[in-house]
């Protein structure tokens, strides 16, 4: 490498830190204590099992509910403005709900703002997500062959994000809710003003905007269709994330009840799966260089669903949560795959509503999963979770199959 091009390569680093790594990574610390803090909050709150599900859903429903109107937003307005504005709402919402429960830090005011910022903050987590996947793979998308190194940059900031963020949230919960929330609201207004540096991706045409929502998940659902690679590998993950929504709702039953361990310890099986991942995702920069993306995947495929399976019959709390890390480290590997599929495949201004329609149907199970905890008697949740492993293990063996010989993927 010469000394000019070298000197290139440091600028375009530098670059991608400021304008897409140091927003992704703001924003993904007030993603994860949001998502896994909040249901601790109502297990410390509320002491139900029931209620902790309750609120895993309301988490995700509203998200789902968003998905076709945020990626047609974010086509339409451009990653960087969607990301700024959602950043700065969510902080705001945060910043009521810690004056809220200072006030009153326990009973029915105190469950019920719990419960709401669930839904809201989900709401506008999504936004600022799809909007910085969005400017992720416009720089994925310049980097040319080398979209799988970006790619797992993005996602092992995501990863570490979910190393620190749990593992945060129950320290400072035992300090009170209203100081873990105020961390949340001060990453977010990191957040926020960091994405003004986000450079602006391509804007979809005036007549490609209206009727946003429906419009939005139809032609990302079209683009889909269109792919049969990006279709097939999204269809096995559907089915794996079946099983990890399930462990995720009800981690706090499993973890405090079943093993008899301290909500700390339900952050900490999610800091050391996340540290797993984020070793995994390092090592997938290196080996889809020499293996490809197939091998990877279909590896990773079998790891996921054999640890989720023994998961389901951990003796004790160390098993558990060393095969909750062998399992999301396999997730992260077969997300570099989809990630980098995503960013080769998909059109650039058709990217954001190809997105949403994307995430819209991994994430279908998350509420299913939080509803499934709610009606499941905790003795019995092993069960549950061994059928997921048995759907999941399913799903990801007919999908790698199918695409094993897709010119997409083999390259």
């Amino acid at each position: 490498m010469t000394a000019h091009t070298a000197s290139q390569h440091a600028r375009h680093t530098a670059g991608l830190l400021r304008s897409i790594y140091l927003p992704r990574t703001a924003d993904a610390l007030a993603s994860a204590m949001s998502t896994y803090g909040i249901p601790l909050m109502v297990l410390a709150i509320t002491r139900s099992a029931a209620l902790t599900g309750l609120a895993f859903a309301l988490e995700w429903v509203p998200r789902l509910a968003t998905f076709g109107w945020a990626g047609a937003v974010v086509d339409r307005r451009g990653a960087s403005v969607v990301f700024f504005l959602a950043s700065l709402g969510r902080a705001l919402v945060i910043a009521v709900g810690v004056v809220v429960l200072s006030l009153y830090p326990a009973g029915t005011v105190a469950s019920v703002t719990v419960m709401a910022l669930a839904a809201v903050t989900g709401v506008l987590t999504e936004f600022s997500y799809i909007a910085a996947e969005t400017a992720g793979a416009v720089a994925g998308r310049r980097a040319g062959a080398h979209a799988h190194r970006v790619q797992a940059v993005l996602l092992g900031i995501d990863q570490t994000a979910i190393l620190a963020g749990p593992a945060l949230a129950g320290l400072l919960l035992l300090a009170g809710p209203p100081r873990m929330l105020a961390v949340i609201t001060v990453f977010s207004l990191l957040a926020a003003l960091l994405a003004l540096r986000t450079p602006p991706s391509p804007v979809a045409p005036a007549r490609a905007s209206k009727n946003s929502t429906g419009a939005g998940l139809l032609t990302g659902w079209r683009t889909i269709r269109s792919l049969p690679a990006l279709g097939w590998l999204v269809t096995g993950l559907t089915l794996s994330n079946l099983a990890i929504g399930f462990l995720q709702a009800a981690g706090p039953v499993i973890v405090v009840n079943h093993y008899g361990q301290s909500t700390t310890a339900v952050g900490l099986v999610w800091s050391a799966a996340a540290a797993a991942t984020l070793l995994t995702v390092t090592a997938c920069r290196f080996t889809i260089d020499r293996l490809g993306l197939w091998p990877v995947g279909a590896t990773c495929a079998a790891l996921a669903s054999l640890a989720c399976l023994a998961a389901a019959q951990a003796p004790d709390y160390l098993s558990y949560l060393v095969l909750v890390a062998v399992l999301m480290a396999a997730e992260g590997g077969m997300t570099v795959v989809l990630r980098t599929l995503r960013s080769r495949l998909i059109p650039p201004d058709r990217f954001g509503s190809t997105l949403s329609a994307t995430i819209l149907i991994l994430l279908l199970p998350f509420p299913i999963a939080g509803v499934l905890t709610a009606l499941t008697p905790p003795d019995a949740l092993s069960h549950v979770i061994t059928a997921c492993g048995v759907l999941q293990a399913l799903g990801l063996a007919l999908a790698f199959t199918r695409m094993r010989k897709d010119p997409a993927v083999r390259t």
